[in-house]
C-alpha cells in the first residue's frame, strides 16, 4: 500500500484481519500501521475512527485501537413490542382516532436515486440551476453582519418580514410586516398552518389531487383529508361548496398556483370563488404558494392573500424551491388572531429559525445576482420542460398526446392507460435508470386513473432528459404500457 492509499482502503484492510485479533486484543499501533502500509498518520486515524463508528474497534486516548467486544457497539435487544399499544389506542375519554405518521410519499421526493439513475422524481433544481456562488457570497457577508448570531425576533428579522410582505401584497402594500411570520421553509409553514387552524380529528379539505407531503402533516396532526376534484381550471367551486356543507370542515388546503402534481393554474373566475365560498363556511384556505419563483416566463396571476376582504387566505411561501433544498426559509402570512396562534404554535414547536440562515437570506434576495438567478431558473426549466415533452412525443406519442405544457413549475403528470400498474411501471422504470413518481400517493383516496408524474427539474439538461424518456419508454414497453390514456393496460 503506497503514501496515495485512501483511509476507506486502510479500513478494509482492518476490517478482513479483525479475525486475527481476540475480542478486547490491542492492535497495532498507528506508528505501526504507517510503517507498515506506507500512509499517513492521518489516514491511520481516519481508518480506525471509521471502524469505531461501526463498533467493530474500540480507540482509548493515549492506549491505542482494541478489537470490539462482541456486544460493543451494539444495541442490546428491547422489547419493544409494548408500543404498538401506545402509539395506536384512543385516548380513555373518547378523543379523536389516532395520528397516522406516514412519511413515504415525502421520502419518495427526497430520496437520491442510486449511481447513473436518472432523477424524474425529485422536486428540487439540479445542481447547475441552483445559486452556488450567490449563497455562498451571501453566507459570507451574513456572517460578517452585526449581531448575526444574536437571538432573532421570535417572528423573524423585520427587514426579511417586510420584503415578504411586499412579494405577496404587491405595490399596493395589502400586506404588512405584521402579517409575516418567518419559518423554517414551506414544508415547516404547511405543519404549523394546519395544527393552528384545525383540531385534532376535524377534517381538512385538499385538492385532488395533491402533494402528498401536505397530506402527511394533515395526517401526522390527527387531520382527516379530504379530496375535492380538479379539473382542468383548478379545484371546481361546486364541489368544493358541496365538500365544506357535507363534512362541516374547517379548513382548505390549495395550490392554486402551478400546482402539484398537474402544473394547473386556478382560472382567474374561480380565485374570488374560492374564497368567497371558504368565508361562507366560516374556514380558513391555505394557499400553498411553493412555485410563486419557478414561472417559465409567463406573467403569473398574484397570490390569492393579496386579493383577500375577509383575512380568509393563510399564506404560504418558501425560498427553497428556486434555491436550494437547504435554503430552508419560507413564510407564513396571515391577518387577524390566526397570527397570534400560528406564531405562538412555531415557538412552542421551534422557538424561531436561525438568524445566520434569515440573514444570509436578505443578503441573497438584495443582491443584483437574484434577478438574475430567477431569470436562469426559468430559461432552464423552460428549455427542460420543453425536451421532456419533445422527448416524450417522439418515444411515447400516445401517451404524450394528452399532457398538458405547464407554464412553470418543474413536472408532467402523465395519465396512463386504465389498468397500468403503477407499481411495477415505477419498478420496471427504476431497473431501466430512471427514477419516476407513481400518481397514487396524490390522492387522499382512490385514484380516478393511474398516472405517473415526471420531474424535469434535477436534470442536467436536454441530453440527460432524453435518455431518461428512452429509460422510460422501455419500462413502458416491458410493463405493456403502450397506448393512449384509456386503452387497455
Amino acid at each position: 500500500m503506497n503514501d496515495g492509499s485512501s483511509s476507506g482502503n486502510l479500513a478494509d484492510t482492518l476490517r478482513n484481519e479483525l479475525h486475527r485479533y481476540s475480542p478486547g486484543e490491542k492492535l497495532p499501533s498507528s506508528r505501526a500501521l504507517v510503517d507498515r502500509f506506507g500512509v499517513s498518520p492521518v489516514t491511520v486515524s481516519r481508518a480506525l475512527a471509521a471502524l469505531a463508528a461501526e463498533g467493530l474497534v474500540v480507540t482509548r486516548p493515549g492506549a491505542g485501537a482494541y478489537r470490539a467486544h462482541r456486544g460493543d457497539g451494539a444495541p442490546r435487544a428491547v422489547d419493544t413490542s409494548w408500543q404498538q399499544v401506545a402509539l395506536t389506542v384512543e385516548d380513555q375519554h373518547g378523543e379523536p382516532a389516532p395520528r397516522v405518521v406516514d412519511a413515504s410519499g415525502v421520502i419518495a421526493s427526497l430520496a437520491v436515486p442510486p449511481p447513473g439513475v436518472i432523477a424524474f422524481n425529485g422536486g428540487y433544481l439540479h445542481p447547475s440551476l441552483q445559486p452556488e456562488q450567490a449563497l455562498g457570497a451571501a453566507l459570507a457577508r451574513a456572517a460578517r453582519r452585526p449581531g448575526a448570531w444574536e437571538r432573532p425576533p421570535l417572528e423573524g428579522l423585520t427587514p426579511l418580514r417586510a420584503w415578504f410582505a411586499r412579494e405577496a401584497g404587491g405595490p399596493g402594500a395589502a400586506i404588512g410586516t405584521a402579517n409575516v411570520l418567518v419559518t423554517a421553509g414551506g414544508q415547516a409553514a404547511l405543519t404549523t398552518a394546519l395544527r393552528a387552524l384545525a383540531p385534532p380529528g376535524s377534517p381538512v379539505l385538499v385538492e385532488s389531487p395533491t402533494y402528498p407531503g401536505a397530506m402527511a402533516v394533515a395526517r401526522a396532526a390527527g387531520l382527516r383529508p379530504v379530496p375535492v376534484p380538479m379539473d382542468d381550471d383548478g379545484v371546481r367551486p361546486d364541489l368544493l361548496a358541496e365538500a365544506f356543507a357535507a363534512t362541516g370542515a374547517r379548513v382548505f388546503l390549495c395550490q392554486p398556483l402551478l400546482q402539484n402534481p398537474t402544473g394547473t393554474i386556478l382560472a382567474p373566475d374561480r380565485r374570488r370563488r374560492i374564497t368567497e365560498i371558504a368565508h361562507a363556511a366560516g374556514a380558513f384556505l391555505v394557499e400553498d404558494d411553493f412555485a410563486r419563483r419557478l414561472g417559465h416566463g409567463a406573467e403569473l396571476p398574484p397570490p390569492l392573500v393579496a386579493d383577500d376582504p375577509y383575512g380568509t387566505v393563510v399564506h404560504v411561501t418558501s425560498l427553497t424551491k428556486p434555491t436550494s433544498p437547504s435554503l430552508r426559509v419560507g413564510a407564513l402570512i396571515a391577518r387577524g388572531p390566526v397570527m397570534e396562534r400560528l406564531r405562538a404554535i412555531q415557538i412552542v414547536d421551534s422557538f424561531f429559525v436561525p438568524r445566520p440562515l434569515q440573514e444570509a437570506t436578505l443578503e441573497l434576495v438584495g443582491a443584483p445576482a437574484w434577478p438574475r438567478h430567477l431569470r436562469a431558473v426559468s430559461a432552464g426549466l423552460r428549455e427542460r420542460r420543453a425536451a421532456m415533452l419533445a422527448a416524450l412525443h417522439h418515444a411515447l406519442p400516445g401517451l404524450a398526446a394528452g399532457v398538458r405544457a405547464p407554464s412553470g413549475g418543474y413536472q408532467l403528470w402523465l395519465r396512463l392507460p386504465d389498468g397500468t400498474d403503477e407499481s411495477a411501471l415505477t419498478a420496471a422504470s427504476l431497473r431501466a435508470g430512471t427514477a419516476v413518481a407513481p400518481g397514487r400517493p396524490y390522492f387522499a383516496a382512490e385514484a380516478p386513473a393511474p398516472y405517473v408524474r415526471l420531474s424535469f427539474a434535477d436534470t442536467s439538461g436536454t441530453e440527460e432528459i432524453v435518455e431518461g424518456v428512452r429509460r422510460f419508454a422501455a419500462a413502458c414497453a416491458e410493463t405493456g404500457v403502450t397506448g393512449g390514456p384509456h386503452d387497455a393496460g
